[in-house]
């Protein structure tokens, strides 16, 4: 490797079979997140993806107590809320955040359950940590290929119905005078979102998931107003977060104090909240002046 480039990359990182795993899940959940994250600032359902993340947490920990991979849980518990959500009134704009709060507030209930067992009956805080807060580096290699199905899946249903769900997001009104089935169409797009939040939170954990899903959106949608061009710039800057995020966490492991690397979320949350304050600069300008 050249001298420029060791300075950025550290010793042995295109080695690494964690680093690889990393970079293919942290590409993949930041397509999707950028992807189904525009639709959900343009259809006012930023909290409901907050929600569905940190319910995230529920099925988690319910998924380290079972023995089974994080990610079958933390898509189970985001399609579950999702599903819960659809019936309780998501869809309308009265019952959007009732809906949402509801279910929030009863599996943060569960997740504090199962996290208390996870650190007692398992007697570990390891897993409590990942959970919540994430960790790339410790993905399980044989998890990508239901990661990578999952992810096709969620963009080959925004794909299929991307112009009805513009339509209906804008205006429900006059999407449903044009024979748009709204609910129908809300319902599959928030099957989307839980497949996203789900991913996200696998990347970065259940509490910082939104960050990926909703930073990168709103930053896209600052810099065009057009949802085509919105979508490839979210997926694009959720993207080079991840992966100049997993380079800076590899990298602290040789900062002083040597070997105590700091997480990668935290880098990907930082370069997310960059973006968008540099995003949002111009008008805060024009606005002083």
């Amino acid at each position: 490797m050249s001298v420029p480039l060791a300075t950025v990359f550290g010793h042995g990182f295109f080695e690494s079979g964690p680093v690889h795993t990393a970079l293919t899940v942290g590409a993949t959940a930041a397509i999707v997140s950028g992807t189904v994250g525009v639709f959900a600032v343009i259809r006012g359902q930023s909290f409901a993806g907050e929600a569905l993340s940190d319910i995230g947490a529920a099925g988690g920990s319910a998924a380290f107590l079972a023995g089974v991979g994080a990610l079958w849980g933390f898509l189970a518990s985001a399609v579950g809320a999702a599903a819960v959500m659809e019936l309780i009134g998501i869809q309308r704009p009265r019952g959007r955040d009732l809906a949402t709060g509801i279910v929030l507030g009863a599996s943060l209930g569960i997740a504090a359950l199962l996290l208390y067992l996870g650190t007692t009956v398992r007697s570990t805080t390891g897993a409590t940590v990942t959970i919540l807060f994430g960790s790339l580096f410790a993905v399980d290699p044989g998890t990508i290929p239901a990661i990578v199905a999952f992810s096709a899946l969620a963009l080959a249903v925004i794909m299929l119905v991307q112009r009805p769900l513009l339509l209906s997001s804008l205006s429900p009104e006059l999407a449903a005078a044009r024979g748009i089935r709204v609910r129908v169409i809300g319902a599959t797009y928030l099957l989307a979102l839980a497949v996203a939040v789900a991913l996200a939170a696998l990347s970065i954990g259940a509490i910082l998931g939104t960050a990926l899903l909703i930073g990168p959106a709103a930053t896209a949608l600052r810099l065009t107003s057009r949802p085509g061009r919105a979508i490839a710039i979210a997926a694009a800057i959720g993207m080079a977060a991840t992966w100049l995020g997993i380079v800076l966490a590899y990298d602290s492991f040789y900062w002083p104090p040597r070997g105590h690397g700091w997480p990668v979320s935290f880098f990907v949350v930082a370069l997310v909240l960059m973006a968008y304050l540099v995003a949002r600069l111009p008008a805060m300008v024009r606005r002083n002046h």
